[in-house]
């Protein structure tokens, strides 16, 4: 019922905003980091948030790196269903912007246009000596710290722990949320602020959730499917 209902409310629909976190990309095997392995402890010293912080990045880059590469970095990585469906809703018209957490440019693989990325991208990095841009080649085919032809750090441009969120990329988000007649959240737990608190400046009364567990927010909306989000959005297609 729960289904029918948030393809009906679609169909009427012509502003729609997505907004999704790591769960999103698990159905494209892409582990959210958090989920620690049985062998993490074994292979590194520190905690995950540890790792991927700005002061640990500065101190110790060569780390920083080898666990970037071990568990952050999924080339081959493909679109899934949810990925594949919020591309056509915005082909046709309705989706406005997808809002994500994500780091892996899959929403951009599938087609979609309007992705504002709170986290960055791994397929953006930059010389930290003279700015010059670099792909995710770069990164892969380095071994230990990627350097510049100019001989600074290349640092991927993702939002490390300590650092704070692109002030341009929240307002234009918080923008499409504020306007959207659905907002639609997915893969994501909403206990990590800011981005928990954009729910506050959604004003319509279609927020849906589509999350397998449940959140801090389920009380709030008017419509909760705790099922995969690429089983749900793939139903649209």
């Amino acid at each position: 019922m729960s289904r029918e209902l948030l393809k009906q409310w679609i169909k009427e629909s012509e502003n729609i905003v997505f907004f999704g976190g790591a769960g999103v990309s698990t159905e494209s095997k892409i582990p959210d980091f958090r989920s620690v392995d049985g062998l993490y402890n074994q292979e590194y010293d520190y905690p995950p948030e540890t790792i991927l912080s700005h002061s640990f990045f500065m101190r110790n880059p060569k780390e920083f790196f080898r666990f970037y590469r071990n568990k952050m970095l999924f080339p081959d990585a493909m679109p899934n269903k949810a990925h594949i469906a919020l591309a056509k809703l915005e082909q046709e018209g309705k989706l406005k912007a997808v809002v994500t957490q994500n780091i892996d440019g899959l929403h951009q693989k599938a087609g979609s246009k309007e992705v504002l990325e709170l986290h960055g991208s791994v397929h953006r990095n930059y010389c930290m000596k003279c700015g010059k841009f670099y792909g995710l080649d770069e990164v892969l085919s380095q071994e230990g710290v990627p350097t510049c032809s100019c001989g600074g750090i290349i640092k991927p441009d993702v939002v490390l722990y300590e650092e704070g969120l692109d002030s341009q990329v929240i307002e234009k988000s918080l923008n499409y949320i504020a306007r959207a007649d659905i907002l639609i959240i997915g893969g994501t737990s909403l206990s990590v602020y800011p981005a928990a608190g954009f729910v506050d400046y959604y004003r319509g009364n279609r927020l849906v959730l589509i999350n397998k567990s449940a959140t801090p927010m389920d009380s709030r909306a008017n419509l909760v499917i705790n099922d995969p989000i690429g089983e749900v959005l793939g139903e649209l297609l």
